[in-house]
């Protein structure tokens, strides 16, 4: 007799650890390699900290400019990747955690429709609402 596996939430765990933690390793990565290529570029020069530039710009601007300079390898680009990488990591958790409750509630009201419900109707009603044919 073979055994179905079921998905439970210790595998749903499992993933949202690993989902994190793969999150964090790629984003230190990426931020690191960001910050050998900046001191292979710039590392003789020398900052002048006195003076505050002010860059008051669009956040959509900003993004572009990280995008831009990350695909042709500038350091300072690379490293700010590494941040928005890091930033979305937890961002990525919520989504995952999202998915799975809507899919997981969805199926379950698929399952218990069809299989206690022997009237047509009700087979029907729930088939438009997932938006599936019957």
């Amino acid at each position: 007799m073979v055994q179905e596996e079921k998905f439970g939430e210790k595998d749903f765990q499992t993933i949202i650890g690993n989902l994190l933690r793969y999150g964090v390793w790629i984003s230190l990565s990426v931020a690191f390699i960001g910050g050998i290529v900046y001191l292979i570029h710039n590392g003789n020069q020398i900052e002048d900290y006195s003076v505050f530039k002010e860059n008051d710009r669009n956040i959509f601007e900003v993004i572009a400019t990280i995008y831009n300079g990350a695909i042709q390898g500038n350091g300072e680009s690379l490293i700010f990747t590494g941040i928005i990488f890091l930033f979305m990591t937890p961002v990525l958790r919520v989504l995952a955690f999202v998915i799975f409750v809507f899919i997981g509630k969805r199926l379950l009201i698929r399952w218990h429709y069809i299989n206690c419900n022997t009237d047509y109707h009700y087979q029907y009603i729930l088939w438009f609402l997932t938006l599936k044919k019957l």
